[in-house]
């Protein structure tokens, strides 16, 4: 039943995201300044959102462990933050993208471009901590440690495009910079369905979780005999 609803939540996302992508195309005009290229926007800014609600949510489950201690939670916790990863390295991609197009160059040392880089390695390194801890609740408690710590950087990363004028422009959605409604009404409608497909990929990845651990419990209690 639960992979019933998995399968039926990607469908609807799939329908919506086609949507999206024809009303893209063929309902909104191209950006003044930017051209064509400023469609980008649409997928590079939900994706960051993404990628930082993924990171909130494994902060919850990383405190929810070490107050419980249980692995459900180290679970929510691994889920949340690979997912998170791949949206934050679409970010970054899209990013860089549309920097050549704007800026001419594929990257710039720029506090919001680097603040989210190193963001997005803290977080590989959680992947790598795990990897390292074979023992299940060592490996726990020091992965929600390690969570809990990497998300003091994500309000930095949010707020540096207003903290620091450098290269990367006003945001658009707070603060002085401004957005056609058209163009909102878009960029919001699209993190629906992008945000669905995260929930999917979390919900996969919390299913592989629970049987890798019945995995590991059968091989230790073959290892006791």
């Amino acid at each position: 039943m639960r992979e019933k609803t998995l399968y039926a939540l990607g469908a609807v996302a799939a329908l919506i995201l086609v949507r999206n992508i024809h009303t893209m195309l063929t309902g909104l005009p191209d950006e003044a300044f930017q051209g064509a290229i400023f469609r980008i926007i649409f997928f590079h800014v939900p994706a960051a959102f993404t990628c930082f609600l993924c990171f909130f949510a494994s902060l919850i489950a990383g405190i929810s462990y070490l107050k419980t201690k249980n692995l459900k939670w180290d679970s929510v916790a691994v889920s949340t933050i690979e997912v998170g990863l791949a949206f934050g390295a679409a970010n970054l991609i899209t990013g860089m993208i549309w920097a050549r197009i704007i800026w001419g160059i594929w990257w710039t040392w720029d506090w919001r471009l680097t603040s989210m880089l190193i963001c997005w390695l803290l977080y590989a390194g959680y992947l790598v901590l795990r990897n390292a801890i074979e023992e299940p609740t060592e490996r726990a408690r020091l992965s929600a440690v390690m969570s809990i710590l990497s998300f003091s950087v994500v309000p930095f990363v949010f707020f540096s495009i207003k903290w620091f004028r450098t290269q990367h422009p006003q945001p658009v959605l707070y603060g002085e910079g401004k957005m056609d409604g058209g163009y909102r009404a878009m960029l919001y409608g699209n993190w629906v369905p992008i945000l669905m497909i995260a929930i999917c990929l979390v919900a996969v990845r919390m299913m592989q979780e629970k049987r890798q651990r019945e995995i590991d419990a059968m091989r230790r209690a073959a290892h006791a005999f």
